[in-house]
């Protein structure tokens, strides 16, 4: 079971990016707070970087180890802060935000066309058959009710 399912968030689009990721969440009724979403894929995800890191002898270990406070070296990872998380409110605003998400890369110039970009999740979008990464979370559609929530 993925970790979001077990907080009650299901994961309608994201992007991977060289230094970034975007995420779009949609919440069913019972969800737990963002917070707690964010620190369920956060926390492992850097746990097993530090790890690789380590495993390697990779000198960004050194450059990712910050002093918390006097005496405290911490790993970190994820940029401080809670990020840019916001609250989508209306249709236009879901749907744009998916549209931005997939057409990242295009902007950037790491591909002509979103559904050319190395995971195909624009594709999905589309309805169009691609090959399943394994390694890709798996993304469920909005659905039809969702539009009437918000």
């Amino acid at each position: 079971m993925r970790r979001a399912d077990r907080h009650g968030w299901r994961l309608t689009a994201f992007v991977y990016m060289p230094e970034h990721v975007h995420l779009l969440f949609y919440p069913l009724p019972a969800a737990s707070t963002i917070d707690r979403l964010l620190k369920t894929i956060k926390r492992p995800y850097s746990f097993r970087i530090k790890q690789l890191l380590i495993r390697h002898n990779r000198r960004l270990l050194e450059k990712l180890t910050i002093q918390q406070r006097p005496g405290v070296m911490t790993f970190r990872y994820w940029q401080e802060g809670p990020g840019y998380d916001r609250n989508l409110e209306t249709e236009a605003a879901v749907l744009a935000a998916i549209d931005y998400i997939h057409n990242n890369p295009v902007r950037r110039g790491l591909c002509k066309r979103a559904i050319d970009y190395r995971w195909p999740v624009a594709r999905w979008y589309l309805g169009s058959a691609f090959a399943a990464d394994l390694d890709l979370p798996r993304l469920d559609p909005l659905p039809p009710e969702f539009f009437t929530l918000v």
